[in-house]
């Protein structure tokens, strides 16, 4: 690899550095590189299970607004939400507290940030900046801070807000440590590297190939040589010496040399994908047609345009010169295409219409130009706005929609060396470049930019700390600004030069260019073989459902499906929130518990993931409502009775759950639904009662007595201006000290965790609990007499408990349960030890039971 260290003034990629006499200097990328650490980033685009429903009017408080807004921005609703910020910062008539004053100025200024207005945006951070001491101020909003005011061109400022980051960065990590990070928002990054299978190009030579470029079905690339002078002190142009365009049009037809496996050994080649298609104007048999094109062009497919554009052929390949009209006697580098191809911007030394320009320094600078595809042929080549013979531009990389084109120059006014430039196309014209800030550049060389489907910016640097040479980055934007740096895993970056990557937008597979192999730069592809990220931060809030309100002290279980996966439990901060980060290429399972709510159960998978933004998931938590059944049946009554009813009348028998015996002195109240009025009586010993009732009422029959189980019935509505009815409603209650055993509740040898079958039987106890809301049980569960007797008595307690967390699961409050494991010691026949017993006698003693304790 040659490197061109001897002129600051040019630092582009694959710029080739002239001498004082030199008249033509080639284009060749800076290969200098310093080793400063730079942190990985992570990705951030919002991923988000949305359970939530909207609160009721009444309860729409500013808390409530504020997680609406927190919702509008994680959803990337960007005006809603700068809506609802400005509603809670400006509405005199909700008056706000300090603390969410200072949220929503926070979260104004992040969403104004997201959408590209960094003016407004920087105004909110200043007033947040008044409002918080500094002590208070959190890292992150300091760097949105800091990354807002370079985007407005105040580096001066920007730099005392990055020292300002760095310091409250440090001091939050001196506080985790000290304070062992046992906050509920603690989490742990996987570490694990991206497997990668490189695949080096049969196209490349002993020469230079390099920053290839998608166009159409095919692959655009730079490829020459320098013959065997290190640096080009003369030349004429066009010969070997010069940099070209190269095109291949089908990059099926691409060739391996060698496959470099994620373990690091080689493999053979496969190279039975590109053998010869016949097919019309796709052979030197038949003439392009019209017909040949795809019908739909994007920016990796779309028409097929290497026939009849001037391309010559390169013997030794399926490559083709690119362009006559493109190609000239001085160098061409790097292109990028508009999505329908028939625009290309690309890398030239000042050389157009035939006159070459050098600045005041006697060096011919790098300039962008741009030409347009009529009639398959370019033509119209013509300059940017921005080029100057006084410095160069040239790596461009245009976005999906053709309206923003990121390059690199070395202009006045950089951070040092080349960095990485934005413009945009706006009425009918480039606007005037920004640099990409202290976020993307720095002091040494930051080149060869690439913006994939999502708007992420690869490029590559050597002034940030990587493996060696030129490194490949990733830099996740919000507009036009970036927000974090990643460096890209080995075997993607190497101890030696590796740029000029481009991908697809989960980086499954693409190409860059290194060389690491002979010296000489190759284009290698790459394809993507595990997880893309090592695991997937995730914020989950817990709330009630109800309410909208969060809920504190939720224990949230996770599982992941795959083996190795370690299950993780967490509680919830005050703010009903966790954190946490799930391992990628996985599928998992969030439960959330709390006394006195329904278990909430959601699923989330990391696969098929195309970014790594913190995802957002809320669990909506409900309590359990009271059970009231439909009681009544038709009640036994004589012809002539029934026939001197005025009105219709309920009436039934109050009794022991146990014993089903009549309970005297219970107290039976029927509450009218419809208004709301209740009639009540005291049962005698024979336990009967008797009312009236309206038709067309829902009634509501309740049953209480000390140290009995209290009762909620309903009664449903008889039909209005129906004949008057006799119907009955008999009560059985729970009393303390009953003990009632649960059919049909069976486990698996050995086992104690609940079966299917047994679910839908204790379904029936969790309806009788919210029937009878005052009763406190004891679970029960025995075995038979065969085994050990301490494993029997371990093997049951673990199976009451299975019960009991199953009741807990559903609602009942802990409070009104407790297990208790009682093994073989209370058989229910004589089938104990040392007594031969069929197995139906066994399965008498196996048994699941409560039994009422108390009521509260």
């Amino acid at each position: 690899m040659i490197r061109y260290k001897l002129v600051l003034s040019v630092l582009l990629a694959f710029l080739w550095i002239a001498g004082v006499m030199a008249e033509e200097p080639s284009i060749r990328r800076v290969a200098a590189k310093s080793r400063s650490k730079q942190q990985v980033g992570t990705r951030l685009v919002m991923s988000l299970s949305r359970t939530a429903p909207r609160p009721k009017t009444s309860q729409v408080t500013p808390d409530s607004l504020l997680r609406q807004a927190d919702r509008m921005v994680s959803w990337k609703a960007y005006g809603r939400a700068i809506d609802i910020y400005t509603q809670l910062l400006s509405n005199p008539y909700r008056p706000i507290n300090n603390a969410q004053r200072v949220a929503a100025m926070l979260g104004l200024a992040n969403a104004y940030r997201l959408v590209g207005d960094n003016e407004k945006a920087e105004k909110q951070y200043r007033d947040w900046l008044e409002l918080v001491p500094i002590l208070e101020r959190r890292p992150q909003p300091v760097l949105q801070f800091a990354q807002t005011l370079a985007a407005n061109g105040k580096f001066k400022d920007a730099d005392e807000q990055f020292e300002l980051y760095n310091q409250l960065l440090a001091d939050q990590k001196v506080r985790r440590l000290a304070e062992g990070e046992t906050e509920a928002g603690q989490r742990s990054r996987s570490n694990q590297p991206v497997q990668y299978r490189l695949e080096y190009l049969a196209l490349n030579t002993k020469n230079e190939e390099f920053s290839p470029m998608y166009f159409r079905d095919g692959l655009v690339y730079v490829a020459g040589s320098k013959g065997n002078s290190t640096i080009e002190t003369k030349g004429s142009g066009g010969g070997s010496g010069y940099l070209d365009l190269f095109y291949i049009p089908n990059r099926n037809d691409i060739r391996i040399g060698t496959v470099i496996n994620p373990d690091g050994t080689e493999a053979k080649p496969d190279n039975t994908r590109d053998r010869k298609r016949s097919s019309t104007g796709g052979d030197d048999r038949t003439r392009p047609t019209s017909n040949d094109s795809r019908t739909v062009p994007n920016f990796d497919a779309g028409i097929r345009a290497s026939e009849g554009l001037g391309y010559e052929s390169r013997a030794t390949s399926p490559s083709q010169k690119f362009s006559k009209s493109l190609n000239t006697r001085y160098h061409e580098g790097p292109a990028t295409f508009s999505a329908d191809g028939t625009r290309i911007i690309f890398t030239r030394n000042n050389f157009n219409d035939g006159r070459s320009k050098k600045s005041a320094e006697g060096i011919n600078k790098l300039k962008l130009y741009t030409a347009e595809q009529k009639d398959g042929v370019w033509m119209n080549v013509e300059e940017l706005p921005f080029n100057n013979d006084e410095y160069s531009v040239g790596h461009p990389t245009l976005s999906r929609d053709g309206r923003t084109l990121y390059f690199a120059s070395d202009m006045p006014g950089g951070l040092g060396g080349s960095d990485i430039y934005v413009t945009q196309y706006q009425n009918g014209r480039w606007s005037k470049p920004v640099s990409l800030g202290p976020t993307v550049n720095t002091k040494g060389n930051e080149l060869f930019p690439f913006v994939d489907e999502l708007g992420n910016v690869y490029f590559a640097s050597d002034g940030r700390r990587g493996l060696g040479g030129l490194d490949i980055f990733m830099a996740t934007m919000a507009g036009i600004t970036p927000q974090t740096v990643e460096h890209l895993d080995a075997p993607i970056n190497s101890p030696q030069d590796d740029f000029g990557l481009i991908t697809d937008a989960n980086r499954q597979s693409g190409y860059f260019s290194t060389n690491r192999k002979d010296g000489s730069d190759d284009i290698v592809r790459f394809v993507r073989q595990s997880s893309l990220y090592g695991c997937r931060d995730l914020t989950v809030r817990v709330y009630d459902a109800e309410t909208d309100q969060p809920l504190d002290s939720v224990v949230v279980d996770v599982k992941g499906r795959s083996d190795g996966v370690t299950e993780q439990q967490l509680v919830t901060d005050r703010n009903g929130l966790i954190r946490l980060c799930l391992q990628g290429d996985n599928d998992f399972k969030l439960v959330a518990a709390r006394d006195g709510y329904i278990n909430s159960t959601v699923g989330f998978s990391t696969r098929a993931l195309t970014d790594d933004q913190p995802s957002r998931l809320e669990m909506g938590m409900t309590k359990p409502t009271i059970v009231m059944d439909t009681v009544y049946t038709a009640a036994p009554g004589s012809p002539a009775e029934v026939a001197t009813l005025t009105r219709s009348r309920i009436r039934g028998i109050i009794m022991g759950e146990r014993d089903q015996r009549p309970i005297e002195g219970v107290t039976v109240s029927l509450r009218n639904e419809c208004n709301k009025t209740t009639q009540s009586v005291v049962t005698a010993a024979d336990g009967r009662y008797t009312f009236e009732l309206d038709e067309g009422c829902d009634y509501t029959l309740v049953t209480t007595k000390p140290a009995y189980g209290t009762s909620t019935s309903k009664i449903k509505k008889l039909p209005k201006k129906s004949k008057p009815k006799l119907v009955a409603a008999d009560v059985r209650m729970f009393s303390v000290g009953d003990v009632v055993t649960l059919d049909n509740i069976y486990y698996d040898l050995d086992k104690f965790n609940i079966r299917a079958d047994a679910s839908r039987e204790l379904d029936k106890l969790v309806a009788t609990l919210r029937r009878y809301p005052s009763l406190v049980i004891e679970v029960r569960s025995h075995t038979d007499s065969r085994g050990d007797a301490g494993y029997n008595r371990e093997l049951s307690s673990k199976r009451a408990r299975s019960v009991a967390n199953y009741l807990i699961s559903k609602g009942i409050s802990s409070k009104r349960i407790s297990s208790r494991g009682l093994g073989e010691s209370m058989p229910l026949n004589s089938c104990t030890d040392g007594v031969i017993c069929t197995e139906e006698e066994h399965q008498r003693n196996r048994r699941t039971e409560f039994k009422v304790i108390g009521v509260k």
